[in-house]
């Protein structure tokens, strides 16, 4: 199979697809590997590089959407990409459709078949795809929120872990999954006082044991949130609902009771944001202020730290890759976690919580392969 790997052209995304490592095992497989040249540059990856794993160099975004069987991306297809997919296609790449109707009706438009990284599942229940990008995002979040509370960034003035004779910042983490478990390591590294809410006594539980009593955990409702958004310098918004539109947790009514200068980060901006207040932002204008609290909401997070990203997410898809590139349809009926991320195929959705999200008809992914 021709397998095709453009240069990412959201905003400050520096992240690529596929890696040279990944290039040059699916080469070995018998594959064409096709890269847009400079695709790797902004995570250290050198077009050399793929043509020594034995990829061939293609002159722009147009001659890989035309050539390839399998379409390797990392963030979603933006609105010039989409206009490059046909029929028969196959595009394997985050996509976050709940919160995208655009998104949604081109990709039904093209015919494509279009697999989302997000909504891939394993054995254990998890988000394999998602799991590594949600740790790079939980582990950026407290060093974001750090920078966003500094006095010049609009923020409180208050130093995460604070000094000798003056307590540490209040941190409160929504969501106590893969994100909020990886931005409660990093802040309580950082000496914060942090505090984790989860509707999982479970999980609860688990995070108590990992830490041994270096934060507080506390079950999640509207009135624990209400209570603590009161004290907090930072609240980072890490939950998540597969495939589906983030919960609002945080009205814009009660940014009225925090501190002034307070901050927002909102891991979950993808999906559509859990504060009412929370719009897309990017690396190159990451804050804004709301009723005098700061908030970050840099929709593709990971991409700050594009080599460490493009190497742990390569690692996580390549055996999908691979197995698509044998034959996708074959590889999506065989293996029903792969078969999960199915999103659209030629015309017809394939997600149902993406269907309930922006009220479209969609059928079940079974039903189109059978």
């Amino acid at each position: 199979m021709k397998i095709g790997c453009p240069r990412e052209i959201k905003p400050q995304e520096f992240r690529v697809g596929l890696t040279p490592d990944a290039a040059r095992e699916a080469v070995a497989q018998g594959h064409d590997v096709l890269i847009e040249s400079g695709a790797g540059d902004g995570a250290g990856f050198t077009d050399a590089a793929y043509q020594a794993a034995g990829a061939t160099v293609l002159p722009d975004a147009a001659a890989v959407f035309d050539a390839a069987d399998l379409i390797v991306k990392v963030k979603e297809p933006q609105a010039g990409e989409r206009a490059m997919l046909r029929a028969g296609q196959v595009l394997f790449t985050y996509l976050h459709l709940a919160p995208d109707p655009d998104q949604t009706r081109d990709l039904l438009a093209s015919g494509v078949t279009a697999i989302a990284y997000e909504t891939v599942t394993d054995a254990r229940g998890g988000l394999p795809l998602l799991a590594p990008m949600s740790e790079v995002a939980g582990r950026l979040a407290p060093q974001m929120g750090a920078w966003t509370l500094q006095k010049a960034n609009g923020g409180r003035g208050v130093l995460l872990g604070g000094v000798p004779g003056v307590r540490p910042a209040r941190v409160v983490i929504i969501g106590g999954g893969v994100v909020g478990t990886a931005a409660a390591r990093v802040a309580v590294g950082m000496g914060a006082n942090v505090t984790v809410l989860d509707r999982s006594v479970p999980r609860l539980s688990y995070l108590d044991d990992v830490f041994m009593g270096g934060l507080t955990t506390q079950y999640s409702s509207a009135g624990a949130i209400a209570e603590l958004l009161t004290t907090a310098d930072l609240v980072i918004g890490a939950v998540l609902v597969p495939g589906a539109a983030a919960p609002r947790l945080v009205s814009r009514a009660q940014l009225a009771t925090m501190l002034p200068g307070a901050v927002l980060v909102d891991v979950a901006i993808d999906q559509g944001g859990c504060f009412e207040t929370s719009r897309p932002t990017t690396h190159q204008d990451p804050i804004y202020e709301v009723d005098g609290v700061m908030h970050y909401c840099v929709a593709n997070m990971p991409g700050a730290v594009a080599r460490t990203s493009t190497q742990a997410l390569g690692n996580a898809t390549l055996p999908f890759v691979l197995a698509l590139a044998g034959g996708w349809r074959a590889a999506l009926t065989a293996d029903p976690h792969l078969r999960a991320g199915l999103a659209v195929h030629a015309g017809k959705l394939t997600s149902p919580p993406v269907g309930d999200a922006l009220g479209l008809q969609a059928v079940r992914p079974e039903d189109v392969l059978a």
